[in-house]
């Protein structure tokens, strides 16, 4: 995306060159093209900030999925343990009910 914005704006740059170089001194000319250059500007940053706010979006996500992923792993240990207590529970009993 960056990129893609960086590319438009450069050739939005080159035409303003050549417009001006080819003789484009008309004052109407000019100030239409001054407009259209500012506009341009504009959605550029406005791309620009969504490319931001893109990338802002994409560290929560994977800080999200971080903790996610934290939080299966301490729920599969402490059923390792319930599951161990039970057995251990379990084998007691069964020694109890032998004597």
């Amino acid at each position: 995306m960056n990129h893609k914005v960086q590319t438009a704006f450069k050739a939005t740059a080159v035409a303003v060159v050549l417009a001006v170089v080819s003789g484009c001194a008309a004052n109407g000319r000019m100030d239409a093209l001054e407009e259209k250059v500012g506009l341009l500007e504009q959605e550029v940053a406005a791309a620009k900030s969504s490319a931001a706010s893109a990338a802002a979006a994409q560290r929560t996500s994977e800080s999200a999925q971080a903790t996610a992923d934290a939080a299966l792993k301490a729920a599969n240990d402490a059923q390792a343990c319930c599951d161990a207590t039970n057995e251990k529970i379990d084998r007691m009993f069964q020694r109890s009910q032998s004597k």
